[in-house]
């Protein structure tokens, strides 16, 4: 054995692997030693041969033999039978239902198997559909096959037909172990603090495990790792982003900011003037700030990021509204233009993709020489010839739906500006700190006075007609009304209602004397503003639609909402349909429609929404049973794919890790474990 072992080596030197076995690895993102080595198994079979086997009706086993015979019995569904001698001569007959016509080349006699299953007794002992492997003469194979517990790994179909199946991972992790040791990489006295495993025992462990019950604390070690140069790079980040200096911009008291405030129809609350003042009084230093300002829907996240945008904007410095949605980025601008009608005009630009190229040069020249001071598009903002005079604060709304390379590009257009991140989805609080280590978490949980809780009831198909008479009896009152579907087509596959056959049922059959409309994705975007006009002015009393309303949509007088196969959407995603209403001091409600037969997890989730009004607590729901990638969406929130750290169950350890990471300087630069550490679409990469 070598010392170290290097892991930064290629694939091309592990025996066994040719040019197409390692185009199929690197195309799963295996380049060198180090990512084989982490790319870990998924779940431990117990391979230790049952001891004297005395053959026991119920018992799982796991056994050493060879194949006897085989043949196909015919009947109603045909079945394979091998017979499976085991050592003691005692015959097993291994059954499959599926796949005969390959289990029988696969078995061919004499074959050598080690076998795991549970028995069953029909004309004999037999296991239906075991797992199984097949084994070589070498003694080397069943050492690393059988007789002990072995890791079975993630494999595709690509792979498979490489031989890299759990078998061909085996033996490629075994020939690296056997080279050398593995460098430790993490400073020894957090090893010791928290009782962590060496690296290279770890490594041995988790590929190759004496004991069920030693993977565990193997994988607190490789989490902790995962979760410390997760925080190192985050604060790497941030000190670099801080090494910029922008021009020292004093933000004294907005004359603009203190004739709004006065103005305004209603009473600021005390989370909304708080988080004014938290975010002021962190931007009189030449270091950009960054903020993440989290409110639940309807919490009034807009009035309060236009009072600090006054600040700047009272300064001549420009800024940004990025929206997510050509709905929401027009509401924003309808917003603004609401709350500033009465003050000077202050150069409020909107700037959306499929405008004609005259009108768009004219905004982007005005915006270009400064006449522009508030900015308010979607993704249109992010292209070559958007330029600024002097931007100096960032607001994206929905931020995690824009990816991390876009929330660059948008503040590379500026001189090193403040950002102010909101979401109306709130966070747990450990994604929080794993994604917005860098930012300074800003929460407005209380609601603008006078809001009433949304009542909101869950039913079933027998209980429709009564959903509709309620509606009729609501908004023949002058009320209006959501009613929301999934899907915009017909699908197969979840044989859903569409949308467009929802609002023609209930247009012609259920609610003909009402005015009904239609709004989704798929329209143009003229459509949907006079659809969303119509029904802003009253015009249109019932809106059918999908989630397109989802955020941003402001209608006072819409106090119904009906959401259709309420099963089949996440609990952020429903909570955040059913701020839609309750958005004046009238009494609204959020009907969840189902049909009769749910999963458990689909119960969990409507529950949740029927007993409960606080994002935050749904939030912590909804990671619980969905996890951080699918809550999020990995890729689109910048959140890392971590390996084997989970941001659920592993919180304690997260703590634990970032106390440890702030603890360390970082120095002139990041060692070279640390510089290691990199994102490449949105995945996470081990340190070396």
């Amino acid at each position: 054995m070598s010392e170290f072992l290097d892991l930064t080596k290629n694939l091309t030197s592990i025996k066994g692997i040719g040019p197409r076995r390692q185009e199929i690895l690197n195309q799963h993102g295996i380049f060198t030693y180090l990512d084989l080595l982490t790319y870990f198994p998924r779940r431990y079979l117990d391979r230790n041969f049952t001891k004297d086997i005395i053959l026991k009706q119920g018992e799982s086993i796991t056994v050493l033999g060879s194949v006897s015979d085989s043949y196909i019995v015919h009947g109603r569904k045909s079945r394979l039978i091998v017979g499976f001698k085991t050592l003691n001569n005692e015959r097993i007959n291994l059954v499959f239902f599926r796949g005969v016509n390959f289990f029988q080349k696969v078995f061919s006699n004499d074959k050598k198997l080690v076998v795991s299953g549970k028995l069953e007794y029909f004309k004999g002992f037999q296991i239906i559909h075991p797992e199984y492997e097949i084994l070589n003469d070498s003694t080397s194979d069943e050492n690393i096959h059988a007789g002990r517990i072995i890791p079975l790994y993630p494999s595709t179909e690509a792979l498979k037909e490489e031989g890299l199946d759990s078998k061909g991972f085996r033996k490629i992790m075994f020939q690296i172990l056997e080279q050398g040791k593995i460098k430790e990489n993490l400073p020894e006295k957090f090893i010791k603090k928290r009782k962590l495993l060496s690296r290279d025992h770890s490594f041995r462990t988790i590929h190759f495990p004496e004991l069920m019950e030693s993977v565990t604390p193997v994988r607190r070690r490789f989490a902790y790792e995962e979760f410390y140069y997760f925080q190192r790079l985050l604060l790497y980040k941030q000190r670099e982003r801080n090494k910029v200096q922008r021009l020292l911009w004093p933000l004294p008291e907005s004359k603009t900011r203190n004739d709004l405030e006065k103005n305004l129809p209603f009473e600021l609350t005390d989370d909304q003037k708080l988080a004014v003042k938290t975010v002021l009084s962190q931007t009189k230093s030449d270091t950009p700030s960054a903020f993440l300002l989290q409110g639940d829907v309807g919490s009034g996240k807009t009035i309060t990021a236009l009072l600090i945008a006054l600040h700047y904007i009272d300064n001549q410095i420009q800024v940004v509204f990025l929206a997510p949605t050509e709905i929401l980025a027009r509401q924003h601008y309808q917003t603004i233009y609401k709350f500033m009608g009465n003050l000077p005009f202050l150069g409020i630009e909107l700037l959306l993709g499929g405008e004609n190229k005259k009108q768009r040069l004219e905004k982007i020249t005005r915006i270009r020489n400064g006449e522009s001071n508030i900015i308010i598009g979607t993704h249109s903002l992010l292209q070559p010839d958007v330029e600024f005079s002097d931007l100096g604060l960032v607001i994206i709304d929905e931020q995690h739906k824009f990816g991390v390379d876009q929330r660059e590009i948008i503040r590379s257009k500026g001189k090193n500006p403040d950002i102010l991140a909101m979401t109306a989805t709130p966070i747990p609080r450990t994604l929080c700190l794993t994604l917005y280590g860098d930012l300074t978490l800003i929460n407005i949980k209380t609601k603008p006075k006078g809001r009433k809780p949304i009542d909101t009831r869950w039913y079933k198909e027998d209980r429709r007609a009564g959903v509709y008479n309620s509606i009729r009896k609501y908004v023949s009152s002058g009320r209006q009304c959501y009613i929301v579907y999934p899907l915009v087509e017909e699908s197969e596959k979840l044989d859903l209602e569409s949308c467009t056959q929802g609002y023609e049922s209930l247009r012609l059959g259920v609610f003909p004397e009402f005015s009904v409309g239609l709004l989704h994705g798929k329209m143009k975007s003229s459509e949907k503003d006079l659809v969303m006009e119509k029904f802003k002015k009253g015009e249109i009393q019932i809106l059918v639609t999908t989630t397109v309303v989802e955020v941003g949509v402001d209608v006072p007088n819409a106090t119904i909402l009906v959401v259709e196969h309420a099963d089949r959407f996440g609990i952020s995603q429903l909570h955040q349909l059913r701020g839609r209403v309750g958005r004046s001091d009238i009494e609204s409600y959020c009907i969840l429609m189902t049909g009769d037969f749910l999963s458990d997890d689909a119960i969990d989730r409507i529950q949740a929404l029927v007993a409960s009004n606080d994002g935050y607590f749904l939030s912590e729901k909804d990671l619980t049973i969905r996890g951080p990638g699918e809550l999020l969406g990995v890729k689109q929130s910048g959140l890392p794919e971590f390996k084997i750290a989970d941001l659920v169950h592993d919180r304690d350890l997260l703590d634990e890790a970032k106390e440890d990471a702030s603890s360390v300087p970082l120095g002139d630069v990041l060692d070279e474990t640390e510089l290691t550490m990199r994102f490449s679409e949105g995945k996470f990469l081990f340190a070396n």
